[in-house]
């Protein structure tokens, strides 16, 4: 088993992908996954399942939805800057732990 790894991306995030067939999109995080290092983007990456009918799809047939990409394919999308940056980690004066951006060195929300 794979050890979990700390990721500075997070659900709700905007990312842009870098590398592979969606390069130069960009979509909200749906969900992280540390454990296999993956994310599932909203509208991206996108593959199609044949399902058969069951209690929660009454319809049988195929479904599209989106595939995890690679973490390291994706980088976050500055707020202040709308380009894609590293994710730094920041202690306020308060002893409160930001991410911040690492190219305009603003907090991210």
């Amino acid at each position: 088993m794979q050890a979990l790894k700390k990721s500075r991306i997070k659900k709700g995030d905007t990312v842009v992908v870098i590398s592979g067939r969606e390069r130069g999109k960009s979509g909200k995080v749906l969900s992280v996954h540390p454990g296999t290092a993956k994310v599932l983007v909203e509208k991206l990456n996108m593959i199609k399942r044949h399902t058969k009918p069951n209690p929660k799809v009454r319809q049988g047939g195929i479904v599209e939805r989106e595939a995890p990409l690679p973490i390291s394919n994706v980088m976050l999308l500055c707020p202040a800057t709308q380009k894609p940056t590293r994710v730094g980690i920041k202690v306020m004066d308060d002893g409160r732990r930001v991410r911040m951006s690492k190219q305009s060195q603003q907090a991210i929300e």
